[in-house]
């Protein structure tokens, strides 16, 4: 083979070489990555402010000689003392059992050195009658003797507490403007304390459609408890009477936007 015959062979030999390890070389489209759809992350809910909360109950005490007295007291104690709500909440009871107290001593020394020996003592205990949920309303039952007295009273106290709103309820603001929800209250509780033997008729009076007749009121599952005190609506040895007003005997008159509204929907 002439010399030019193997240079030929030579370079179609490179040439071949060469297309192959073009070929070899060249680039596998790639595959497009498709990313992943986002999902937005799960817009936080509110938890409301009473699912948030516990009510203990703190003790409070006071006593001292000369003359010789006694004070005990229960006092709700909502828990989450970093929130106003709470904090707010938490200071309206504490003055008021500390008021109570203070008009018990002060009444104490207006009557005077006992006639007798004996300790006088005042006791408040509270109860939440209000269903679970955002409306907090307590009961305090009060029974305070002080030493010559004929026998001990009985007085009963009423809050209700908007946990969310972090305030007082207030029995005007449950009814629709204009209604007259105290004449509606006045007339059913008359009518039940006609049934019972305590003498109403002689203290019909204290049944009357007046706010003052019908400030010691609680939001209660079955309705509005309504509470009168000794000698309101009875003799003394009838004792303190409650009614509870069903929320359908007052649904046309209570504001459906307010406290008292899903109690009739």
């Amino acid at each position: 083979m002439n010399r030019n015959r193997k240079i030929s062979l030579l370079m179609s030999l490179v040439l071949v070489i060469a297309s192959a390890c073009s070929a070899l070389a060249t680039p596998v489209p790639a595959t497009p990555t498709i990313a992943p759809t986002s999902t937005s992350a799960p817009t936080a809910t509110s938890v409301p402010f009473y699912q948030q909360v516990t009510v203990s109950t703190t003790n409070f005490s006071d006593s001292g000689k000369s003359p010789d007295y006694t004070i005990t007291a229960q006092i709700p104690t909502i828990s989450n003392n970093n929130d106003p709500r709470a904090l707010a909440f938490n200071s309206e009871m504490n003055n008021f059992i500390r008021h109570l107290a203070d008009d018990f001593k002060k009444n104490m020394a207006a009557m005077g050195p006992p006639p007798i020996a004996a300790t006088s003592s005042f006791d408040v205990r509270y109860q939440v009658v209000s269903p679970p949920g955002n409306i907090l309303s307590i009961n305090y039952q009060t029974e305070g003797y002080i030493a010559g007295m004929a026998h001990p009273y009985h007085l009963i106290y009423t809050f209700n507490y908007d946990l969310e709103a972090g305030k007082d309820i207030t029995l005007s603001n449950q009814f629709l403007s204009g209604t007259d929800y105290l004449g509606t209250l006045s007339k059913y509780c008359a009518a039940q304390l006609s049934t019972r033997d305590i003498n109403f008729q002689e203290f019909s009076q204290g049944a009357d459609p007046t706010a003052d007749n019908y400030k010691n009121w609680n939001i209660t599952p079955d309705g509005l408890m309504i509470t009168f005190n000794e000698y309101q609506v009875a003799a003394y040895v009838a004792g303190p009477q409650t009614v509870t007003v069903p929320y359908s005997e007052l649904k046309s008159l209570i504001d459906p936007n307010g406290p008292l509204g899903s109690f009739v929907k």
